[in-house]
């Protein structure tokens, strides 16, 4: 296959060799697009009719507090169950769930309680969801060597949805109206369930992985070895850190669309769509890289980026700078998350490898939980502006804290670069 004039995207695109990985690809390609559209028009519709960062930091509590109680014992399920049964599950209940907030907007019966019930269930999804779909991503690609770039890549496509979604959300919310995103964002789990169903499984890919019985000693055995290896334990701990006092700015973009740049729903498009466009500069960043070597700085660095990005954003008062440090809060946080990513997976033991995706999760989406919760309360007393100002702060100092525990990490990594023939052993490198 040859992907681009001569070949040159072909190094880009190499994970797309696989024909499983395609079809998950184009499939969640075009139910990501439907997923921040939603994602846009929820956090809209909700300031919309409360009018309150409060209730805002509710909603995305409400969200993901069901990851921070279910996703630990998910990733043992995960790691149990077929991870590709397991997805096509929760893609049909996630299906409902937009339908029926969809049905809800349409015919004037939404309130405030029924978006909040709705969160709850659409976060027990993601509960399950998100590890298996990380874990699942390494049985999808056919040579070992590309895994980096399969992730890269999905990287790539959650970042264009970022891009096109919201942008898309902005324009139908104005013509359409906010039901019609939630009702755009159900259809589109046809594709994505579709291409699951199209894939060709070995019997070694559809059957569970763990084999003991014991819940609670799988769950005790996944936090031992996930916080007792010093490599995954610092990056889960920046991740964490990040998404508690970091993420809340998507959270908190209605109010400084409408309030400080005196915008509306296009702003707000505008906005997650610019954070969308620095994601896939990133991603094709990542995605174009030929080896992991050197991604360990790259999880240093980008913690500060997206602080310093946060510091700008916080204190902008102009469209066209919001936009660029937009870019930059994008960008940032795919650099740090993929690499993480790419890491966790290369280094994690197959066995534990959806306990470990399941903790990953856990860091990124429900820390920020309890930051939203946080940063809402925090915003309705000093302002979203300030909240910001001290999120980019600890952004920083996480970033510096990281980056000195550098050189301890390669002593535990590198061994096991060299063992899977990704470290030349004449040339190290960074890891």
């Amino acid at each position: 296959m040859n992907f681009g004039m001569g070949g040159r995207m072909q190094p880009m695109l190499r994970a797309m060799r696989s024909r499983n990985y395609r079809l998950f690809f184009i499939g969640q390609g075009i139910s990501l697009v439907g997923t921040w559209m939603t994602q846009t028009a929820a956090i809209w519709l909700v300031y919309h009719l409360t009018n309150s960062a409060w209730l805002l930091g509710v909603v995305g509590f409400a969200s993901q507090f069901p990851n921070f109680l279910l996703t630990p014992f998910a990733g043992v399920m995960v790691d149990r169950w077929s991870r590709h049964r397991t997805i096509v599950i929760t893609q049909v209940l996630a299906m409902i769930q937009s339908l029926t907030l969809a049905t809800l907007v349409l015919t004037g019966t939404i309130q405030f309680w029924q978006i909040v019930a709705l969160s709850v269930f659409q976060g027990c999804i993601n509960a399950f969801d998100m590890p298996a779909r990380q874990a699942f991503v390494i049985q999808l690609v056919e040579r070992p060597e590309d895994l980096s770039n399969a992730i890269a890549l999905n990287s790539s496509l959650f970042s264009s949805a970022r891009l096109i979604g919201p942008a898309i959300a902005g324009l139908v919310i104005a013509t359409a109206g906010i039901g019609a995103c939630f009702l755009i964002d159900g259809l589109s789990y046809i594709a994505v369930i579709a291409g699951l169903l199209a894939m060709q499984l070995t019997p070694a890919q559809t059957r569970s992985q763990l084999k003991h019985p014991h819940l609670w000693q799988q769950l005790q055995e996944g936090l031992s070895y996930t916080f007792g290896f010093p490599p995954i334990r610092a990056i889960l701990l920046l991740i964490a850190l990040v998404s508690f006092v970091g993420m809340p700015y998507m959270t908190l973009a209605p109010i400084f669309a409408q309030e400080v740049l005196q915008g509306d729903a296009t702003t707000l498009g505008l906005l997650m769509a610019a954070s969308g466009l620095g994601a896939l500069i990133a991603a094709v960043y990542l995605s174009s890289r030929s080896n992991i070597l050197g991604l360990g700085r790259v999880i240093a660095i980008a913690p500060a980026m997206f602080g310093l990005a946060l510091l700008v954003f916080a204190r902008s008062q102009v469209l066209w700078l919001s936009v660029l440090a937009m870019i930059l809060l994008g960008s940032s946080l795919i650099l740090q998350h993929t690499s993480s990513n790419t890491i966790l997976q290369t280094i994690v033991e197959e066995d534990k490898r959806g306990r470990v995706m399941s903790f990953y999760m856990m860091a990124f989406t429900s820390m920020s939980t309890f930051g939203n919760l946080l940063a809402g309360a925090i915003a309705s007393r000093i302002g979203a502006p300030d909240t910001l100002l001290i999120g980019g702060g600890f952004c920083i100092l996480g970033s510096v804290l990281f980056y000195r525990q550098l050189p301890t990490m390669r002593q535990f990594i590198h061994p096991i670069y060299r063992q899977i023939g990704l470290l030349p052993r004449a040339k190290p490198g960074l890891g």
